[in-house]
């Protein structure tokens, strides 16, 4: 009875983070439609700029990624991905905690 209890509580807890986490990644993903970086970029093919997982695949681990990519993303740069330069992209198109949660969300993909 002891361990059927406990297992409830894991599933409802569990039930409970997905749940937590879904509207997060939904809200990310919101977040750089509404900055329109899919102009250039999407999910898992190459546009103008590189796929979302491409970043993700090439930054996994490094724990420097997330302040390296907001400052290219905020100053723009070029040569990391081919020629085409990426645009600067200032805080009145995307806010410092959207821009954060963006890159988060991108990280994430895998």
């Amino acid at each position: 009875m002891k361990q059927k209890l406990q297992n409830s509580l894991l599933l409802t807890l569990a039930a409970g983070t997905l749940l937590i986490a879904a509207p997060s990644a939904h809200a990310s993903e919101a977040i750089v439609k509404k900055a329109r970086c899919v102009a250039c970029h999407a999910v898992d093919q190459k546009r103008v700029g590189p796929a979302y997982k491409d970043v993700a695949a090439r930054y996994k681990g490094d724990a420097k990624a997330p302040t390296m990519l907001f400052e290219k993303v905020r100053h723009g740069g070029s040569g990391h991905w081919g020629e085409v330069p990426m645009t600067p992209h200032s805080p009145a198109q995307i806010s410092d905690e959207d821009l954060k949660a963006a890159i988060a969300w991108v990280l994430s993909l895998q």
